[in-house]
């Protein structure tokens, strides 16, 4: 029977397996994630995560991910959910976390314990109508504390700035993407 090897709750052996495939055949890291959303009431939208694409395949999910998004009361909302920059923000945190635990998995590095905080700065004035700075985040701050058994200050440091440089969600808001919107007006 063949051990497997898992570090961090990560399967290292399917890890380096998928690193290799990824290598052979560029076309298996190639994704299409989706994402719907529809209105309810005031701020108050249901989410559904469920299909994606992969290597040109559609791949199915045997249930959805519903999530609710909504605003907080000095905002118009009920307060029945994160309102989209909050989300945006956790993105920012899983995707770091993810990045970091795999990368030490690989790197024989065991995290006992990680976590994210990260706040974001935004003006409303260009969102509501009025002249103002752009209508995102004007600033990003992430904080990390991370604690491991067998890895050095400097290693650790190295695989922070390291997922930083690798983050798909990272990479998205550093940089421009293009965006297309279409409406189809409804009956």
């Amino acid at each position: 029977m063949a051990t497997i090897t898992a570090r961090n709750g990560v399967n290292v052996d399917q890890l380096v397996a998928t690193i290799g495939a990824i290598q052979e055949d560029p076309n298996v890291g190639a994704f299409t994630f989706k994402a719907s959303s529809t209105w309810r009431s005031g701020a108050h939208n249901d989410g559904e995560i469920k299909d994606f694409v992969h290597a040109g395949e559609p791949a199915v999910r045997p249930e959805a991910f519903r999530l609710t998004g909504d605003e907080p009361a000095v905002l118009l909302g009920s307060n029945e959910g994160p309102n989209a920059v909050e989300l945006l923000l956790q993105a920012l945190g899983f995707c770091y976390a993810v990045g970091y635990v795999y990368n030490a998995a690989a790197r024989g590095i065991e995290i006992s314990e990680l976590r994210y905080e990260i706040e974001g700065d935004l003006d409303l004035r260009t969102f509501v109508g009025l002249a103002g700075p752009r209508a995102g985040f004007t600033a990003i701050r992430a904080e990390s504390w991370v604690k491991s058994p067998n890895a050095t200050t400097e290693q650790l440091e190295e695989l922070c700035q390291y997922v930083q440089d690798t983050s798909p969600v990272r990479d998205c808001l550093a940089n421009s993407i293009p965006v297309t919107t279409d409406l189809v007006v409804l009956d």
